[in-house]
Formats: C-alpha cells, structure tokens, sequence
C-alpha cells in the first residue's frame, strides 16, 4: 500500500457520478454487485441525508461520497470506521489547507475546521444473520459552502466551508485522492491492530477532551466532562452522579 497522499489505493474502485439522489443509496444499490471496496462520488446530490434522517445541503462544488465495503464481523465493530473516516478526513483536509488550520473530530462523526463543522460522516449497514454484509460510509465534507446558519439545529456548532476559512479550493475529485489514500492508510491499521491506536490517534484530535459537553439521547439531557473515547467508541463523561458511557447520542458544546 503506498503512502504517497495523491495515489489511489490499490484494490479499491471508484464511481464519479454527474448525479444521484444520495451516494449512500447508490452504495446500498450497487453493494451486491461489488467485488472490491468501492468509492461513490456524486457532483450533486438530490436526496442527500445526514444523521437521523436529517436534510443534507451539498450544493455543487462540495464533496459528497460514500465508501461501500463489506468488513465483516460483527456490527459493533464495523461501526468503529465512524473513527477510521473522522482520521482519514482530517489527514486529508490537513494536507489541503496545510499548518495554520484547527482541525479537531467531534464526537461521534464530525470533523471540525478552526471551531465550526465542515464535514460529516453517516454509516449505514446491511447485515446477513449477526454479520455485516455490506457497510456504507457516507462523507460530506463543504469545500466551497457552508449551510446558512438558520437551518442548523439550535445549539450546534456554525457551519464552515474549507474555501471560506482557509481561501483553498480544491476539486471534490482530487479531494477524494487524498481521502480514499488517507483511509486505506489507517483502514490498514485498523484491520493489523484492532482499535487501540486508532482510538489513541482519535482522542490526539478530540475537541473539547477534558472539558464540560452535553449529550442527548433519545431520551435524557446529560451534561460533564468529556472525559475519554470507550474501548468501543462510546462518549465517557464524567457527570456529577459518576461516570457514563454513551453509545449514541448528539453532543453540544
């Protein structure tokens, strides 16, 4: 596997759509005819989804794909590429803007450009029994635009674009080179090593590690100190009533 940042990996394919409804629906289409792990990129995106079922603005000129793959195991772990991607994306936007930008990953899928959200990450799976049988990773990453700030949700971090804070442009094509190199770089890792140094090099980047956040769930507000990344990828907080782990939740800050 090369390390040089501007080489595709070997053994992996790659679509580049003029459009679609969402590159992730397009990877759950195409999942059962793939023979290899397989970026989708789409130039526009009609139907595209964030978190939750929420609306994804991608205007033209911003990145938008999905890796599609099939990691086998066990749900529980094929999850754990939310953190493969967050570090892929931050190597790749580190070798974009260079030096002087903040990167920093906000959990669980958020990666952020000097304090405000430029990119996100939806994992979407099929299973066959207790396995996997395919995984999707989708990435949304504004190069050129950030959504206005009034279709945010209340509370959450300003949206920013790659072009607005650093005056980079980039080609959402050649911005998909420096990823899919990224991720096969720390996919390696992942798969040779297990978690462990992937969840070291995620808390390296962690915002707000140390410090007071609050996380909601579906079903309770719950407010502490950030305090670690769970062996199995779960927000630890330490709360005035002791110590939680979070598997799923929005956080604030």
């Amino acid at each position: 596997m090369s390390a040089d940042p501007s080489a595709w990996p070997e053994g992996v394919a790659r679509h580049v759509l003029a459009e679609v409804d969402s590159t992730n629906s397009e990877a759950a289409r195409l999942a059962p005819h793939l023979t290899q792990p397989t970026w989708i990129m789409a130039h526009r995106q009609t139907a595209a989804r964030g978190r939750r079922g929420r609306a994804w603005i991608s205007p033209e000129g911003n990145f938008a794909a999905t890796l599609v793959m099939r990691p086998g195991g066990e749900p529980a772990q094929a999850a754990l590429r939310s953190f493969v991607a967050a570090l892929a994306l931050a190597d790749a936007l580190a070798l974009v803007v260079g030096p002087g930008a903040v990167i920093a990953l906000k959990w669980p899928n958020d990666v952020l450009l000097n304090g405000g959200k430029v990119a996100g990450i939806l994992l979407e799976s099929a299973g066959r029994g207790a396995g996997v049988s395919h995984l999707a990773i989708g990435i949304g990453v504004n190069l050129v635009a950030a959504p206005p700030k009034d279709v945010v949700e209340t509370g959450a971090l300003p949206p920013v674009s790659l072009l607005g804070e650093t005056g980079v442009r980039i080609a959402p094509e050649e911005f998909l080179t420096y990823l899919a190199a990224a991720f096969a770089r720390w996919e390696g890792q992942f798969v040779t090593f297990g978690f462990a140094p992937i969840r070291t090099a995620w808390l390296a980047r962690a915002a707000k590690l140390g410090q007071p956040v609050t996380a909601r769930t579906m079903t309770e507000t719950i407010t502490g100190t950030f305090d670690t990344l769970g062996e199995d990828g779960s927000l630890v907080l330490t709360t005035p009533g002791g110590r939680r782990a979070i598997p799923a939740a929005d956080v604030f800050f």
